[in-house]
């Protein structure tokens, strides 16, 4: 089992920066491919980034691209994402994923199965 906490949520006006953090245990870290998704009140959940297992892999939601930044640190059980330039539309509760793999530089993008879910975050961006 492994059990993902994110955090790093809040309230910021827009074009400002927050950084997510999600900190992982159970199991070793670095056996995931990373993910982080977001909700927003009466949408469905979407994409927003991932990383693979080596870190040498992104692929972001073209909404994101050049104002978000994935990374992540495996001595550390952590995975990061970097909003900058936030946009009132960024308004969400984000969450983080883990997708098992072995192959270390697979990115498991919006379709594919992640195996765990943390709790969410809730990011909100005043105009």
């Amino acid at each position: 089992q492994v059990q993902l906490v994110e955090s790093g949520g809040g309230l910021v006006q827009a074009g400002g920066s927050l950084r997510l953090s999600c900190a992982a245990s159970g199991r070793t870290f670095s056996m995931f491919s990373m993910g982080w998704f977001h909700q927003a009140p009466g949408k469905e959940r979407e994409f927003v980034a991932a990383i693979s297992w080596s870190g040498r892999n992104t692929y972001y939601a073209d909404s994101v691209k050049g104002r978000f930044t994935i990374s992540r640190d495996n001595a550390k059980n952590t995975v990061y994402l970097q909003m900058n330039n936030l946009k009132p539309e960024d308004t969400a509760v984000y969450y983080c994923a883990a997708a098992i793999t072995y192959n270390t530089g697979r990115v498991f993008g919006p379709t594919d199965e992640y195996n765990y879910w943390g709790q969410g975050t809730q990011v909100t961006v005043s105009s």
